[in-house]
């Protein structure tokens, strides 16, 4: 990864990042001046955002269902980066770009990956218990049993017989 060269197409990403980017911020800009002119809107968009939080806490995964990422951003930095593992890659998963911690850069489109593993090894797959041994039948049991199936035998005879 550290002798990656961009290609055309990485250009043509990271600009379009960027142009998204710009758009986005424009976007939250006016949204806050909205906010700030109306506190009714503000309070909703609160209230909103609480409810957001709360509900990606409901998701937390287990260390082994995250996978980590060694990812190369357009600035040239590698970076470590995490997914659920069901992704196939991390662009994937959403991390389409990044902002670099060792630069600064927003929005820095991953250009080169590689997995490194999960976060932690799976469990032990758990036996299931056995079942129970069969339970030894008492005396009066097999006795019944043998009643029964001397009454059973007789009456067949007679049947055949009659």
């Amino acid at each position: 990864m550290e002798e990656y060269a961009l290609t055309r197409r990485d250009h043509r990403r990271q600009k379009q990042s960027e142009e998204t980017s710009e758009s986005v911020r424009l976007q939250v800009e006016e949204d806050n001046a909205k906010c700030r002119a109306d506190p009714a809107r503000a309070e909703r968009r609160r209230q909103a955002f609480e409810e957001v939080a709360k509900l990606m806490q409901s998701f937390k995964k287990a260390d082994h269902e995250i996978m980590r990422w060694r990812v190369r951003l357009y600035c040239g930095h590698i970076i470590e980066i995490e997914a659920h593992y069901t992704y196939t890659d991390p662009v994937s998963a959403g991390a389409y770009s990044k902002r670099c911690p060792e630069c600064g850069e927003d929005q820095q489109t991953i250009v080169a990956f590689e997995p490194i593993g999960l976060r932690a090894e799976p469990p032990e797959p758990t036996e299931p218990t056995p079942p129970p041994p069969p339970k030894k039948p008492t005396r009066a049991e097999l006795e019944r049993r043998v009643k029964a199936l001397e009454e059973e035998n007789e009456r067949l005879r007679a049947k055949l017989t009659g």
